[in-house]
């Protein structure tokens, strides 16, 4: 059995995390805190495997303390930047037995989306990612369309393909969303939204559109019990569920 401590657990999506590890007959829920509760309660609950969906500026600390205390971490929480990622790498340097996946998004469908897009994106002059979620996320753009910029941006790099062409000159008020590495991202606010992601490819004459909807948090839940199956045989830090899917 795998001991899980759920950090958040009292939020939207760590009530839903609760109730997947309870159902699963491999692991069980041996601590439930809040998003500031100290991590010592899972340390003495005997947790091998904690699971964070907090809010951006509890995460890191959240980590960085699981890490201190030898516990292995699995991080649905968006918002990471270069920063935090590097300090994460740094502290577990001195815990290299331990393993942190920091998955932008657990929902396999999204996973496999912005994976064939970055396979898409070489072969199209212009690429966009568009990402719509309820009004009370709090980081935009989200932490799904941000990695899928950057596999897209990374895959065009590595081919050659110059940036999507563009002859926008004035746009005072940001009209053209957030350019992530080179690609434009924009995010919309919206009450009956919940997770959902278009990536836009488009040459002379044609579009290819990827698309993935989320209509219930349960669709993230066979990504997160992937994420505690597997973090422990993945030493260090992981960024984005696609390594642990092979694909």
């Amino acid at each position: 059995m795998i001991k899980v401590a759920v950090v958040g657990a009292a939020g939207r999506m760590g009530t839903t995390v609760v109730r997947a590890v309870e159902a699963a007959s491999d692991m069980e829920v041996v601590a439930a805190l809040d998003m500031d509760d100290d991590v010592s309660v899972a340390v003495h609950a005997g947790a091998d495997v904690a699971v964070d969906f907090t809010v951006p500026d509890a995460t890191e600390r959240n980590v960085l303390a699981l890490i201190d205390a030898g516990i292995h971490s699995v991080v649905g929480t968006t918002g990471w930047t270069q920063e935090p990622l590097t300090r994460v790498r740094n502290a577990l340097e001195a815990r290299p037995e331990l393993g942190v996946l920091i998955a932008p998004n657990f929902a396999l469908g999204a996973v496999l989306a912005a994976k064939f897009a970055a396979q898409a994106a070489p072969f199209f002059e212009s690429v966009e990612v568009v990402e719509y979620h309820h009004p009370d996320k709090e980081d935009a753009p989200s932490g799904t369309a941000a990695h899928t910029a950057d596999l897209i941006a990374e895959a065009r790099r590595q081919h050659g393909v110059a940036p999507s062409p563009d002859a926008t000159r004035h746009d005072p008020d940001g009209s053209r969303g957030a350019r992530i590495d080179d690609v434009h991202v924009h995010a919309v606010r919206l009450r009956g939204m919940l997770a959902h992601e278009e990536i836009l490819l488009g040459n002379e004459g044609e579009v290819f559109t990827l698309r993935h909807d989320t209509s219930s948090r349960s669709a993230f839940m066979p990504g997160v019990l992937l994420g505690i199956r597997k973090v422990a045989h993945h030493p260090g830090l992981t960024v984005g569920l696609d390594t642990y899917l092979d694909v």
